[in-house]
C-alpha cells in the first residue's frame, strides 16, 4: 500500500517569484500589529498589572450570575471588577485592582478580599472559594519587564546561534523571521482583547522555538544545496531547498494543528488565550520559514561561495609549487 503524501516528491513551487509581494504584505502587518499595542494596548493579566484574581464555583447553580456579581461587588466601593467564566459555565474569576495604598499597606489588600468573599458566600450560600491570589504592582512590574527580556534574549540568543553555525546573513534572517512571528501574535492579543499574562510570554518562547527548528531545517538545505550546485543561480537553488523541506514543514505543522485545534475546542477557558497564541504562531511561524527567513537570504547577499573556504596564500603557493 502507497503511503499518502501530503506533498509530491517533484513538487516546484517557485515561492520567491512572490517575495516582494509576500514581504510587502508582512511589513504592513507587523505595523499594523505595532500600532494595535498603542492604540488599543494588550489585556495585561494580574501577573503584570498586580491586583487580586478570586476564583469562585458556584456548586448548586449551572451558571454563575455574572451581571448580577459584578453589582454587587461594584456596590463594595473597590471599583469595577473583571468578572469572566473560568472554565465551567458555574465557575468564575473575579479581578481586582489593589486598592490605594496597599503597596506600603498590604492589609488593605487583605481586607478587600475578605470583604468580597463574604459578600458573596452571604448573597449566594453555593459560592466557594476556590483561592484568592495577590500580586503587588511592583512585582507585577518586575514580571513584565522580566518576560519581555527572557523574549529579546532568546530571538538575539537564536540569531546568533544560527549565525555562527551558517553565515551572519542567515542569522539576520532568523532574527527577521521571529520578529514578524511574535509581533503578528502579540497583534492578535491586542486585537481580540484577550489576556496576556505569564501564559502568553511562555507561549510566545514555544512559538519562537518552533520557529527556529523550521528556519533550521530549510537553512541546513540551503546550505547543503550551496555546496553541491555552485552554478545554480541563488533564487533557484532557495526555491529548490524550500521544496525539498515543504513536505517535513507541511506534516508538522499539521500534526501540531490537530492538537491544538482539539485544545481549542475541547479544552478548558484556562489555558485559551495559551492554546490560540501557540496555533495563531504555528501559522505564522510556517508562513515565515517559507516567505520571510529564506528569501530574505537574496537581498542579504548569499552566494554560491558562502559555504566554500576561501584558499589562503600559504595554499595557493603549495598547489603553484605541484
Amino acid at each position: 500500500m502507497k503511503l499518502l503524501k501530503l506533498v509530491p516528491d517533484n513538487t516546484n513551487i517557485p515561492f520567491l517569484r512572490w517575495r516582494i509581494p509576500f514581504y510587502s504584505v508582512s511589513v504592513l502587518l507587523m505595523v499594523i500589529s505595532i500600532a494595535l499595542v498603542f492604540a488599543k494596548g494588550l489585556n495585561l493579566g494580574v501577573d503584570f498589572v498586580g491586583g487580586q484574581m478570586i476564583r469562585v464555583t458556584f456548586t448548586e447553580t449551572a451558571e454563575a450570575p455574572i451581571g448580577e456579581l459584578r453589582d454587587t461587588i461594584g456596590n463594595l466601593g473597590y471599583g469595577e471588577a473583571i468578572i469572566q467564566q473560568f472554565g465551567k459555565p458555574n465557575e468564575i474569576s473575579i479581578r481586582m485592582k489593589l486598592p490605594e495604598g496597599s503597596e506600603g499597606h498590604p492589609e488593605l489588600a487583605d481586607e478587600m478580599a475578605r470583604q468580597i468573599t463574604a459578600t458573596l458566600q452571604s448573597s449566594h450560600a453555593d459560592a466557594r472559594i476556590d483561592g484568592v491570589d495577590s500580586v503587588s504592582g511592583k512585582v507585577s512590574g518586575e514580571l513584565f519587564q522580566t518576560g519581555m527580556i527572557a523574549l529579546i534574549l532568546a530571538m538575539v540568543g537564536i540569531s546568533i546561534y544560527i549565525w555562527l553555525r551558517f553565515e551572519w546573513q542567515f542569522g539576520v534572517g532568523a532574527l527577521f523571521a521571529l520578529a514578524h512571528d511574535v509581533t503578528l501574535t502579540v497583534g492578535l492579543f491586542a486585537l481580540l482583547q484577550m489576556e496576556f499574562d505569564l501564559n502568553s510570554v511562555a507561549a510566545l518562547l514555544t512559538l519562537i522555538g518552533y520557529s527556529l527548528n523550521d528556519n533550521i531545517v530549510v537553512y541546513d538545505r540551503v546550505r547543503e544545496n550551496l555546496k553541491k550546485y555552485r552554478r545554480m543561480p541563488v533564487a533557484q537553488l532557495l526555491d529548490m531547498s524550500v521544496n525539498e523541506t515543504l513536505s517535513r514543514t507541511v506534516v508538522t505543522s499539521l500534526s501540531l494543528l490537530i492538537t491544538l485545534v482539539a485544545l481549542l475546542v475541547l479544552g478548558p477557558d484556562v489555558i485559551f488565550g495559551f492554546t490560540a497564541a501557540i496555533t495563531f504562531g504555528i501559522f505564522v511561524g510556517t508562513y515565515s520559514s517559507i516567505f520571510m527567513s529564506t528569501p530574505i537570504l537574496v537581498w542579504l547577499g548569499v552566494t554560491s561561495d558562502s559555504f566554500v573556504a576561501s584558499d589562503d596564500a600559504t595554499d595557493s603557493s603549495e598547489r603553484v609549487a605541484t
